[in-house]
């Protein structure tokens, strides 16, 4: 058991179907409801990158991915991870809880089939006009994740349902 997993995260909050839980691990991987049905259209070597990516994210955290966000909230305390090819995995972090928010191509060429531009949709954002700068996801002093409020969570996971993708 993760520890803290279990204890009471107050009323009705939306849940994600729990992926990567193996054993004991410091992280329990969680999926929106969009994340799922991107991660379920991966496949062969997508795939396969994908499960060793949410492996590595549930056994380190943070430290599996590649970059932080920058712009306006709640960017700068989500995290991106380059799997394969164009395809990019965007995290957020909740105490020992890792959500993943969006799996897809970043295709700059068609913003309707973009990754940030989905997760640009799912914030609730403009596209930032600033090009992106990207710091490491942990912090450098004493290696935490950035965390988001409950609440931020809690709305993103209630747009990822709403989201067709």
């Amino acid at each position: 058991p993760v520890p803290g997993a279990d204890a009471p995260r107050g009323g009705d909050r939306p849940r994600g179907r729990p992926f990567g839980v193996v054993g004991h691990v410091p992280y329990t991987v969680m999926a929106t409801p969009v994340a799922e049905r991107q991660i379920r259209g991966l496949r062969g070597p997508r795939r396969r990158a994908y499960e060793q990516f949410e492996q590595h994210l549930a056994a380190t955290g943070c430290a599996a991915l590649g970059y932080r966000l920058t712009g306006c909230d709640p960017l700068p305390r989500l995290c991106v991870k380059h799997l394969r090819g164009s395809d990019r995995v965007v995290v957020a972090f909740d105490g020992s809880i890792a959500w993943v928010l969006l799996v897809g191509p970043h295709t700059e060429a068609d913003q309707a089939a973009d990754v940030y531009t989905a997760l640009y949709d799912l914030a609730g954002i403009s596209r930032p006009e600033q090009p992106r700068t990207k710091p490491p996801c942990c912090n450098p002093t004493d290696g935490s994740a950035p965390q988001l409020e409950e609440t931020v969570i809690d709305e993103l996971v209630q747009r990822a349902r709403a989201l067709r993708r």
